[in-house]
């Protein structure tokens, strides 16, 4: 395996903050253990690293297990395992992806398994792999883990990993008590939620009136075309302020539990790759997500907890960056309580141009094909004709890529690309 190191130079980091250097050592020493560190502060990298040193690579079973709340957030720990490069074989297993998937994927056994609850509860029930050398298992997010929603299935998965000697918890907000089937007994406990000092602010946003998609408007067009979410409570509500953003003509993605997983995946890289800036949302986004830049977060409905709250608000203004959260109220309203008073932003009228410069080229061909970034860059310089400037993001998957491409030159890229070779593969390529 390779040492940390060569991790970071391969993640381009040069060293690891306070937080990261303190979860090192305590993981490594102690079997209990909570983290609790901000959104955007590292904590992804903070329990990884020191579990690498704890696994046996010669060992063909599962030795930890990673369990996460939402299906992004088990493919983005995926990602940062991969990207790692540490040489150990690591798999995602979630719902709404084949069961058949993952067995295939338990052919060659992984040490390192992430998932969310009711699927690795599911495979747990089905014994389909081994748990004999199962030792370590981390819950990520764990305030929402193992709340009622999952407090079912984490009960059955620690009650069907008897070998373990290792728990870590992790979550950038504390909470109080923990249920007993954690059975934690004396865990040592990193708080270092005050110890980053956010350059976040907090401001509120009067409608005059009951239905406050009309202040929405006044306030995007306030905030101007930068990256930014709005969240709202339902899945049902976000489809009536999308269809009142339609209208209006400003681009968004949307992003919630009701859509199928290839549409969430979708929209995700499509607001990444700024083919839109906005992104409405269910408290779903408010966790986890690799979203980088945020100027703005938006409350158009009000969050019903201080956690969702703070995660919401996590969103932007990370680790040393700013940001700026607003919560929407009827002026006849008042905030609860754990949001309280806040200064009032005052809305200006101006005229905001939403269009983007992006669009986003599917390419069907990806890690399984033995395809990089490189190959897809090359091929866009070289067969297709682009120059730099033309191509953004290109994020590769295991079984495909999305290419943000200049919107004058997305015809070109299908005409010239559709249907062609690249490392043997033959390419299906059309916008998303």
């Amino acid at each position: 395996m390779k040492t940390q190191k060569e991790i970071l130079q391969k993640l381009g980091i040069k060293q690891l903050n306070a937080m990261q250097n303190k979860a090192y050592a305590s993981i490594q020493n102690n079997d209990e253990v909570i983290l609790l560190s901000p959104t955007g502060s590292g904590k992804t990298l903070a329990f990884l690293l020191p579990l690498l040193d704890l696994i046996d690579p010669k060992l063909r079973q599962v030795q930890v297990l990673v369990v996460v709340p939402a299906r992004e957030l088990a493919l983005q720990i995926g990602q940062v395992i991969r990207d790692m490069g540490a040489g150990l074989k690591a798999n995602v297993f979630y719902g709404g992806r084949g069961v058949n998937k993952d067995m295939e994927d338990l052919v060659h056994v992984p040490s390192i398994l992430v998932g969310t609850p009711g699927r690795i509860a599911d495979h747990l029930r089905r014994k389909s792999f081994s748990t004999d050398s199962l030792r370590i298992l981390v819950v990520d997010e764990y305030d929402k883990g193992l709340e009622v929603g999952f407090e079912k299935e984490m009960n059955e998965i620690i009650s069907l990993l008897p070998r373990l000697k290792k728990k870590v918890l992790t979550s950038a907000t504390k909470q109080e008590e923990l249920p007993p089937f954690i059975n934690f007994n004396a865990p040592t406990v990193l708080n270092f939620l005050d110890d980053h000092k956010s350059k976040l602010q907090i401001k509120g946003i009067n409608s005059p009136n009951r239905d406050k998609l009309e202040t929405l408007n006044k306030a995007l067009h306030h905030l101007g075309n930068k990256p930014g979410i709005v969240f709202c409570n339902f899945k049902d509500s976000i489809k009536r302020v999308s269809d009142f953003l339609h209208q209006q003509g400003i681009p968004h993605g949307t992003f919630h539990g009701g859509m199928e997983q290839i549409e969430r995946e979708r929209a995700l890289v499509k607001f990444r790759n700024g083919t839109y800036k906005l992104l409405l949302a269910t408290d779903l986004a408010a966790r986890g997500l690799d979203i980088q830049e945020l100027k703005f977060i938006i409350h158009y409905h009000l969050p019903t907890s201080i956690q969702e709250f703070t995660h919401r608000n996590g969103r932007t203004a990370r680790m040393d960056a700013e940001g700026t959260a607003y919560a929407l109220k009827w002026e006849e309203e008042s905030f609860p309580f754990f949001i309280g008073d806040l200064p009032e932003e005052i809305l200006t009228t101006k005229q905001e141009s939403f269009k983007s410069k992006w669009r986003t080229l599917f390419i069907s061909g990806g890690r399984r094909d033995k395809i990089s970034k490189g190959d897809i860059a090359g091929f866009l310089f070289k067969q297709v004709g682009l120059d730099k400037e033309h191509v953004g993001i290109i994020e590769l998957k295991q079984e495909c890529a999305f290419v943000a491409i200049r919107s004058h030159k997305l015809s070109e890229c299908v005409q010239k690309m559709n249907n062609k070779h690249l490392k043997k593969r033959k390419l299906r390529v059309y916008e998303v």
